[in-house]
């Protein structure tokens, strides 16, 4: 008797907005139930305390994770003066106090050395693995623990308001970007202790607060049927790379990993859409989409004339009585 199959064919993105309390691996875990689907992952950790935007693929879409990986996202976020954590967040024990209290104006402009490329070191508490170790785990050892400064870059950074105990800010910010770790280094350069309160993704890539579905109202839509209303298309997270409508045959030969022969005209409307990027390590600055019929076939990279796949799709309909 072979193996039976967990779940079923389910192919797409849900944005969930995920609710404080509940891990990223829970989250998924429970969209996964909820569409009883074979398959799901998520694009980018969202800590416990955090709410908000958390991108769940589920079947094919997991193959596009990498790419969404990459994207810009967005937070606002709530800083706490007076005291420091060693998780630089709420949940943490305090490691130092203080009576300073950042006016407006100095917070403003402490806040703008760090917008641009910076150099920012993740928080201790943070999945940086060291030595094959998760640093958090070392971190609750009691190990000590030396993280390098990485390369990171925040796009945007806005002081929303400002009370004695408190800040709100609203960022935008590239991959690997810690708002803990900026918020340490704000309240270093203002001589102040401070921590995060409210933490609130707002955007991942293509995928914004304002559309994501809360936990709770996906549970309701799926008890009555509906929350197949809520997935998006498997190419959603490959909205801002190059499109090709391609037919039958050319699909045909792309799901049998074979290149397809592309038009000079075809390849001149799609070269000003190129531009450098690197997805999981590779060079990504020619990639492309094949669709068909409206679904995604293949990723791949245009060179010499032809499409070349990468990542080949096999995006299955909805199981039967499944609603759109």
């Amino acid at each position: 008797m072979g193996r039976r199959r967990k779940g079923v064919d389910v192919d797409g993105w849900i944005a969930l907005d995920k609710p404080e309390d509940v891990t990223s691996t829970d989250a998924v875990a429970k969209v996964r139930r909820i569409f009883n689907a074979n398959k799901a992952g998520h694009a980018g950790t969202l800590d416990p305390l955090a709410s908000g935007v958390l991108p769940i693929a589920l079947g094919e879409a997991t193959k596009t994770v990498p790419w969404l990986m990459e994207a810009d996202k967005a937070y606002s976020f709530d800083i706490i003066w007076g005291v420091s954590t060693d998780t630089l967040d709420r949940e943490g024990a305090v490691t130092a106090r203080s009576a300073v209290r950042p006016a407006p104006a100095a917070i403003a402009a402490a806040l703008a050395q760090f917008v641009g490329e910076i150099a920012q070191t993740p928080p201790l508490f943070s999945a940086i693995k060291v030595d094959g170790e998760r640093a958090y785990d070392l971190a609750r050892a009691g190990e000590m623990v030396a993280l390098k400064p990485r390369p990171v870059a925040l796009h945007e950074a806005v002081l929303e308001a400002a009370e004695p105990e408190t800040a709100r800010l609203s960022i935008r910010c590239g991959k690997g970007f810690y708002v803990r770790a900026l918020v340490r280094d704000l309240a270093a350069a203002l001589g102040a202790e401070g921590h995060v309160g409210r933490l609130r993704r707002t955007q991942v890539g293509p995928f914004s607060v304002d559309s994501a579905t809360p936990l709770d109202a996906l549970l309701d839509l799926s008890h009555k049927g509906a929350a197949f209303e809520r997935l998006a298309p498997v190419e959603t997270a490959l909205a801002d790379i190059p499109a090709l409508a391609i037919n039958e045959e050319d699909a045909f030969k792309l799901r049998q990993g074979r290149p397809i022969v592309l038009l000079p005209q075809v390849v001149e409307r799609m070269r000003p859409l190129f531009r450098p990027r690197t997805i999981a390590g590779q060079d990504a600055s020619r990639a492309a989409m094949a669709l068909h019929a409206g679904k995604v076939v293949a990723l791949g990279d245009v060179r010499a004339g032809q499409f070349k796949p990468t990542r080949v799709f096999h995006v299955h309909d909805a199981p039967d009585g499944a609603q759109f």
